[in-house]
Order: structure tokens, then sequence, then C-alpha cells
């Protein structure tokens, strides 16, 4: 039972997760559920693409703001801003990858994790 109702706040952390984004014009949004695959680092990435250094670093923060006043909860880790190509929150069952276009194409993690379920995100 503590089981389904972990898995529920993280379907929660998501959904503020992607809320902060949206509150910020984050561009191309996805969530990827990773809970069924056997080597998956976490339950979920959420995406999403910033146009400029100064726009990946206010999604970043939008993010980190919404998750604290909504869920009273901090990154467990955060990394990128001083340069704010690529902009990682790790919340431990959600990690969130914020880019800027170049960087996310190179990368791309959504062919990386193709396996698991990718959901697109409607813009709001």
């Amino acid at each position: 039972m503590a089981k389904v109702k972990k898995l529920d706040d993280t379907q929660l952390l998501v959904d503020v997760i992607i809320k902060g984004l949206q509150d910020v014009k984050g561009e191309d949004i996805v969530s990827i559920d990773m809970r069924k695959l056997d080597n998956a680092v976490t339950a979920y990435f959420v995406i999403c693409t910033g146009t400029s250094n100064t726009h990946v670093a206010a999604l970043g923060s939008s993010v980190e703001r919404e998750v604290r006043k909504t869920l009273k909860d901090r990154a467990w880790h955060t990394e990128g801003y001083r340069n704010a190509e690529w902009v990682l929150l790790d919340y431990i069952n959600v990690v969130v990858h914020i880019f800027q276009k170049e960087q996310r194409d190179f990368y791309n993690l959504e062919g990386l994790w193709a396996d698991a379920e990718i959901t697109q995100v409607k813009q709001a």
C-alpha cells in the first residue's frame, strides 16, 4: 500500500514540475516514465527546452519555487545554473533536464530512453 502512495506522490511531483515549466513558457516539455525499465536511474525524467541561458535559468528557478511552494520540498541536487545551457534538478524520483535546443538535440535523452513511456505535454 505504501508503494502506491509513493508513486502517487511522484506523479504529483511531476505535475508540479510541469506547472513550474509552463509558468515560464518552457518549450517541448516531455515526461518519461521509467518505472518499468530494469536499468532506470529514477522513476521519471521531465525534459524541457529553453530559448536562451536566461530562459533556461528562469525555468529552473520556476520549478524550484513551485515545488517548494506546493510540496514543501527541495531538489536533492542541482547543477548547470552557471552556464545555463543544461540545468539539472534532481528530486530523486524525478530528474528534471532543462536544455537549450542544441544541447537537447546533442544528448537526445528521449532517444536514449526510447524504451520508456514518453508523454508529450500540451502547451499551457
